[in-house]
């Protein structure tokens, strides 16, 4: 059908419409080119830069990390044939990695070595230090804490030794079996074996700790009056006695 020739005019006029809106677009498009196209070149050029530095920072802190762990592992070896004193420097320098694990696990070690020397006060302070330094995972330093609660139990105020272990001495949890004994015989040392006899029939039940610390738990409860073997029969007693009526 042929168009009229207001036809033809309204489908010009739509076609001229068009002609100048895709030129407004392509000119508005162009001025925001000049205007910013150098700057969005520059961000992705930069952006593209720090990607690749991240990349590389990766690498080189895996690489890092694998050779303090090879480091490691030949300090320690130096310390299992005798060679202390290469053994000790060696661990000297790894107490400064960057990687926390390494660095914990060195301090440790050398506030092992003088425990083992006779130089009781340098180890409790080395094993203090690591207890409080929280850049350190938190393993380590519980560990520390115990190594050093250990090395001064003797001359440590009973009720200083439990405030210090009260986060550890729960049953639950990694450090339980270590701090809830040193716990209950500082109630000892108190006089308070009312509550000392209850943390030993813990420990005894505590079926994932050593069966040594477990066995004298055991024995402590006994003699405090604490008998762990009923102690765990309690419910199912009590539960029949409620059945009977008693």
């Amino acid at each position: 059908m042929a168009l009229t020739p207001t036809d033809r005019s309204a489908a010009g006029d739509e076609a001229f419409l068009r002609e100048v809106d895709d030129a407004v677009r392509a000119s508005d498009l162009t001025n925001f080119w000049n205007r910013f196209g150098r700057w969005l070149l520059l961000a992705l050029i930069l952006g593209l830069a720090a990607f690749g530095g991240w990349i590389y920072w990766q690498n080189q802190q895996l690489a890092a990390a694998e050779k303090q762990g090879e480091n490691f592992i030949l300090a320690v070896e130096k310390l299992q044939g005798g060679d202390v004193k290469t053994a000790k420097a060696d661990l000297l320098k790894l107490t400064t990695a960057e990687q926390p694990g390494y660095r914990a696990m060195s301090k440790l070690l050398l506030a092992n070595i003088s425990a083992a020397e006779g130089n009781g006060k340098q180890a409790i302070a080395d094993y203090a230090k690591v207890a409080a330094d929280e850049s350190l995972p938190r393993a380590f330093r519980d560990l520390a804490l115990i190594r050093q609660t250990t090395a001064e139990f003797d001359t440590l105020k009973p009720q200083a030794a439990i405030d210090r272990l009260k986060p550890l001495a729960k049953p639950g949890t990694p450090w339980f079996g270590s701090a809830g004994e040193m716990t209950a015989i500082a109630y000892m040392k108190m006089g308070k074996e009312d509550l000392a006899g209850p943390i030993f029939a813990q420990i005894a039940k505590q079926e994932d700790l050593p069966e040594t610390l477990r066995s004298r738990a055991q024995q402590m409860a006994g003699a405090l009056g604490v008998d762990t073997v009923q102690l765990e029969a309690k419910p199912g007693a009590a539960s029949k006695d409620a059945k009977e009526g008693k």
